[in-house]
């Protein structure tokens, strides 16, 4: 599952790649991304960064969607909100891009799920939720392609569980943008089924058991998320803002209750 950055942007590029990952609605983020960021791969992060260095404008499938990582990446680092905002539309506009052109192959899709969930959070809580249909739709496609891609598990744990910390006027939004069927589809079983798929296939990342052990700890599984807080505090760094999730880890952790 890749992501890429170049020069400087390079290491935040191997650290993020999802989440979509992102939020849902009124917590900042649509879905994937949902979620911390979803991590990518050393070696396609150095694919990335050659191809983001060499070109000026991508053309080809393989340039697109390591420029919509690029953009993602460098735009959740961006202080200033327009600059940022310019660098998420840009994302969203690559990937769309590099899946019209290659639709068979999950990179483009997990990519455009990152995008749409990160444009989405200058937008306002109804349009976040619409843009949460989307985001589902791509990472759905994603793992149509890869069953076990990590950062598309990621997003769709995320995903879930967004849905069901909702409460209340946002609820019954989401409920009506959404659908029922969508909506319904979402539950806290499904989040951890994701997110305990994304640890097995990535074990050392950091920011799977993070997430996970969230999930644990809003559903009341306390004694389950303390392990999973546990596991993330000691894991050795795989990606640049490792740090800063293992600061998360342990602020949780000493005040779950």
């Amino acid at each position: 599952m890749p992501t890429y950055t170049a020069a400087e942007p390079v290491a935040r590029f191997r650290a993020r790649a999802s989440c979509l990952a992102m939020r849902l609605v009124t917590r900042a983020t649509l879905a994937a991304a949902v979620c911390g960021g979803v991590p990518i791969p050393a070696a396609a992060a150095q694919t990335a960064s050659v191809a983001a260095t060499r070109v000026s404008e991508p053309t080809s499938y393989a340039e697109l969607w390591q420029a919509a990582a690029v953009a993602v990446d460098q735009g959740e680092f961006e202080r200033d909100e327009r600059t940022r905002t310019a660098l998420f539309v840009k994302a969203t506009s690559y990937a769309r891009r590099a899946v019209a052109l290659n639709a068979n192959d999950p990179e483009g899709y997990f990519q455009l799920a990152r995008a749409v969930g990160r444009t989405a959070l200058a937008l306002g809580p109804r349009e976040r939720v619409k843009y949460g249909v989307e985001v589902r739709e791509h990472a759905l496609n994603a793992l149509r392609l890869k069953p076990q891609h990590p950062g598309a598990l990621h997003v769709m744990g995320v995903w879930n569980a967004e849905i069901m910390r909702l409460g209340g006027f946002t609820r019954a939004v989401a409920k009506t943008f959404l659908g029922g069927q969508i909506f319904g589809s979402a539950s806290w079983a499904e989040a951890v089924r994701y997110l305990e798929q994304a640890v097995q296939v990535e074990p050392d990342r950091l920011v799977h058991r993070l997430d996970l052990a969230r999930i644990y700890r809003d559903m009341g599984r306390t004694a389950e998320a303390r392990r999973a807080y546990g596991a993330a505090i000691v894991l050795a760094d795989s990606d640049p803002n490792d740090a800063t999730y293992r600061q998360q880890a342990g602020d949780e952790l000493r005040r779950l209750r």
